[in-house]
């Protein structure tokens, strides 16, 4: 047998062993969800719950309750749902499909229902209470419970205390209520544990789900993976051999139709410190004594509280923000974000920023980690870049090598996930030059990959209780406290004007000084 063949049928084996996971089915539930009319429900968890349907993940006893003020039919939602779907298939976005399938599209809208109601009135709740009350008699949902938020962060408060109100969170007789709760959550360290304190009058810690759907990946979820059952990485993943490491998130849409919530909120609350801390926190975190939920989240929130706090002096030149100006993405003309709906025409709000941070613990002291995520750059790409320290020189003196190569570990999280190793080896010929070789692992060659949006592993989790991919209270403060010393030197130091950058470009001159001054550069987005 060649070894080729060998791989093949490991490959197999691998993908065989996939799809017999994806058939174990979660248990009998019905899932309400808030914002039932929204973009979210529409274009991210829909098409989540239709690739669990055919990933077999769901049970027989599940129905979907769509909950929201706008007035409509349970068939108009439906219909609804349906045209957007059926536009999905056609766009480069999260959903991957190239046609729908109607049987299963069939299945899940006939578990559908449409409530209308406000949700600042108690009715509202009373009437969901009497339909879950229908559902475990006539549909098998077993008295169990998953409500999804996915409403504005304004309502959060709102909707658990009318749960708490209505009875509806309450657990008995072995029937779990759990809440999914939409990111941002919060919007400042003062708000994120007002809101902590707030939904815990009602909720228990374990009924708390934090959605970020970038825990969702893949390529996330692998990194524990990657660097726990290796005993080749996690010798070297520490200071004594890790020069630094790059965590980039890059965009190609623009604000699109949420000028007014980006006013308020900006590239730094949006993104760090959830999406790109999540990252860091799988990165740098120390290792569990198990894969149990507790054990996981204590330790991603260990690496968050060890970063070190910026000064006032220090958060203003080890954090820069930049604004996109019209440019060409992805060979289409956009427009400022200035000229965009809802935005001022002075605005300062940042839709890029570049920060650089230190992690104060034995593993990390000296290492410094630098993030950067924006909208309207050059390509869409998120991956964790390690640089490993560089080799001596010495024992190439007197040969045609002039510089060493560095070595890269590249973690692409998105969109081709996979693991890239680059180092130096020996040009071909009589004298000794050096080439740079990438080693380079794709998911999709290897493994048999579902379609996925990034929510099916978090929604299919939520059913089954388990919050290992999901925040505790403590990482959020956690994140806010990082980044608070940022909000509070960009609040004492208004920008008269921000610095701007060519949509579809790499971002502003600002962020490559800020690695410039270390005698480093930024990974290119190409």
């Amino acid at each position: 047998m060649t070894e080729a063949t060998t791989r093949q049928d490991q490959a197999t084996r691998a993908a065989s062993a996939v799809k017999a996971e994806s058939a174990v089915p979660a248990p009998p539930c019905a899932m309400v969800i808030f914002g039932a009319a929204g973009d979210l429900t529409k274009r991210l968890i829909m098409p989540a719950l239709y690739n669990l349907v055919n990933a077999k993940r769901l049970p027989p006893g599940f129905q979907i309750v769509g909950v929201d003020r706008a007035a409509s039919t349970t068939e108009a939602w439906r219909k609804g749902l349906s045209d957007t779907m059926s536009e999905l298939i056609t766009q480069d976005g999260e959903f991957q499909a190239d046609h729908i399938d109607q049987a299963t599209w069939r299945w899940l809208t006939d578990r559908m229902t449409y409530l209308q109601g406000d949700l600042t009135d108690p009715a509202t709740f009373s009437r969901i209470r009497e339909h879950l009350a229908g559902l475990d008699k006539t549909a098998g949902t077993a008295g169990n419970a998953l409500f999804y938020l996915a409403v504005a962060d304004r309502f959060f408060s709102v909707v658990v205390a009318g749960l708490g109100a209505a009875g509806l969170v309450t657990e008995k007789d072995g029937q779990w209520r759990r809440v999914v709760i939409e990111k941002p959550f919060g919007h400042d360290l003062p708000s994120a544990k007002a809101l902590n304190a707030e939904i815990l009058k009602t909720l228990q810690e374990h009924q708390i789900y934090r959605m970020d759907h970038f825990l969702g990946k893949e390529t996330v979820q692998n990194i524990m993976a990657l660097r726990f059952a290796n005993g080749l990485f996690e010798p070297l993943w520490n200071r004594q051999h890790i020069d630094h490491i790059q965590i980039t998130a890059a965009e190609t849409v623009g604000v699109e139709r949420r000028g007014k919530f980006y006013e308020k909120t900006g590239a730094l609350r949006d993104m760090v410190p959830n999406h790109v801390f999540q990252l860091l926190s799988l990165t740098a975190m120390e290792p569990p004594i198990s894969f149990d939920a507790d054990a996981v989240r204590a330790k991603k929130a260990e690496v968050i509280e060890a970063i070190r706090p910026l000064t006032p002096r220090r958060a203003l030149k080890d954090a820069v923000r930049g604004q996109y100006d019209a440019g060409t993405v992805s060979g289409k003309p956009v427009q400022a974000y200035r000229r965009e709906p809802d935005v001022a025409s002075d605005s300062t709000t940042e839709t890029y920023i570049a920060c650089k941070l230190q992690i104060d613990n034995w593993r990390w002291a000296g290492v410094p980690f630098y993030l950067r995520t924006g909208k309207y750059l050059k390509r869409r790409w998120t991956e964790i870049a390690i640089r490993f320290h560089q080799a001596p020189y010495t024992l190439f003196r007197g040969t045609h090598v002039e510089r060493m190569n560095p070595n890269w570990m590249i973690l692409r999280i998105q969109p081709d996930e996979g693991i890239a190793l680059e180092f130096a080896a020996k040009r071909p010929g009589p004298t000794v030059k050096l080439g740079n070789v990438c080693m380079d692992f794709a998911y999709k060659s290897y493994f048999d990959m579902a379609p996925s949006t990034g929510y099916e592993t978090l929604i299919y989790d939520c059913m089954i209780g388990d919050a290992t991919l999901f925040q505790r209270a403590d990482n959020i403060e956690a994140g806010w406290q990082a980044v608070q010393p940022i909000l509070d030197a960009w609040a004492s130091n208004p920008a008269k004007d921000i610095p701007s950058y060519v949509a579809g470009g790499n971002g502003p001159a600002a962020a490559d000084e800020l690695l410039a001054r270390d005698g480093r550069a930024w990974r290119p987005l190409e």
